[in-house]
């Protein structure tokens, strides 16, 4: 009867183990799907502005961030506060396609921060008639109203 009790007790305990091991393999999961697919999201956004930008379209590279009075955008000159200001100063800085050029984006790491917020860490790399510009940059993206944008910038 004991060797009974002690094999029933040891089955239940395995079972649990097993149910608690596929709970936990199923919650990574969905973790890593979720993650995969918001990289996969920002990815988009980014290659969008890319080709707005080799057009020439500044308000649709634009679209990628987030059309708010608290976005932030810290560069060269500083910081800009406002997706306006910041438009404005794409205009002032790149008024011709001879300025804005080619861009292209590498992308280094993106991170998960805390719910739907992720930071972006690349470079970019504008060739261009009047002399070609690199740098680096860190953004950081927000899942807003289903859409991910850039929240803050910071490009040097």
């Amino acid at each position: 009867m004991r060797l009974i009790y002690t094999t029933m007790i040891a089955l239940l305990f395995v079972s649990c183990i097993s149910v608690n091991a596929d709970v936990i393999t199923e919650q990574n999961s969905k973790t890593t799907s979720s993650v995969a697919d918001a990289e996969a999201g920002i990815r988009l956004v980014m290659e969008t502005q890319e080709t707005a930008w080799n057009n020439h379209d500044l308000e649709g590279f634009m679209q990628g961030y987030w059309q708010s009075d608290s976005l932030k955008f810290y560069g060269s000159n500083g910081l800009t506060k406002g997706w306006k200001q910041t438009l404005i100063n794409y205009k002032k800085g790149y008024p011709t396609k001879a300025e804005s050029g080619t861009l292209n984006f590498v992308i280094n790491d993106v991170s998960k921060i805390e719910g739907d917020n992720y930071w972006v860490m690349g470079e970019y790399h504008l060739k261009r008639k009047v002399g070609d510009a690199n740098g680096v940059f860190i953004i950081i993206f927000k899942k807003i109203n289903g859409e991910w944008k850039i929240v803050a910038d910071m490009s040097c």
